[in-house]
């Protein structure tokens, strides 16, 4: 592989060792670059923190919820100091404090038919899509794909113990995700011939959590720290390669 040049002189010192790798230009692209993250639960909040640490300079955060104490256990927003804050304005917090010259605009909204006014998708030069409601996750694959804006989605990171079963494929390739599996019969069923997805090989843990489900769930999901963790990474690395090579 060919060295990558770059002038540390002129990068700032926080980002200089990813840009020995993808070299001085590759920076300044991603800080120019506009990301959208839809769900900054488990998965959402890590491909963020992830993204910050790479570089990326406008940040658009799109979650309702608030920090509750089940999401200590592996969300990057969730700590005892946090609970009951909406999770964007804590992730906007850790961006900031990454890169404190990142732009981060905060959007506290579900992602629906009566919200999507407030969206200007037009902004954004990727689409993260971590959202865990299959209708939801539907209409921003939709729109994505009628507004020709790359996007890559998240399948299911719920009752999975195995990190190392994830990975990057296109939606019509998956197997054993039983969310990949609806997501794909739905995207054949609109045309839409092709999506980038994290999912897992493994099969799902059956699990019985006495708690009720949160908004267009049907039940609640075991998750372990491990697996969202992984799927965030892999979502924020697949975004970066693929605004790189743009």
């Amino acid at each position: 592989m060919p060295r990558v040049l770059y002038n540390v002189s002129i990068m700032e010192e926080r980002f200089s060792r990813y840009g020995a790798l993808i070299g001085e230009d590759g920076l300044e692209k991603l800080t120019k670059t506009r990301v959208a993250i839809f769900g900054i639960g488990g998965v959402g909040g890590h491909a963020a923190i992830s993204l910050a640490r790479a570089g990326i300079g406008h940040f658009v955060l799109v979650d309702a919820d608030t920090v509750s104490p089940t999401n200590i256990n592996r969300q990057e927003v969730a700590y005892e100091s946090t609970l009951g804050q909406p999770k964007v304005e804590v992730m906007k917090r850790l961006i900031l404090d990454i890169n404190p010259k990142a732009e981060v605009t905060t959007l506290p909204l579900y992602f629906e038919e009566e919200s999507m006014s407030s969206f200007d998708f037009a902004s954004y030069d990727y689409v993260i899509d971590a959202i865990d409601t299959i209708a939801s996750k539907l209409l921003l694959i939709k729109t994505c794909f009628e507004l020709n804006i790359p996007i890559i989605s998240a399948m299911g990171a719920g009752n999975k113990l195995h990190p190392e079963r994830f990975e990057i494929a296109d939606i019509y390739k998956t197997s054993v995700c039983p969310l990949a599996k609806i997501i794909r019969q739905n995207l054949k069923k609109m045309g839409i011939p092709h999506l980038k997805v994290v999912y897992s090989r493994e099969e799902p843990i059956k699990t019985n959590i006495d708690e009720a489900p949160s908004k267009g769930k049907k039940s609640t999901p075991g998750s372990s720290p491990f697996a969202p963790a992984v799927m965030g990474l892999l979502l924020a690395s697949e975004t970066c390669n693929d605004l790189l090579k743009s």
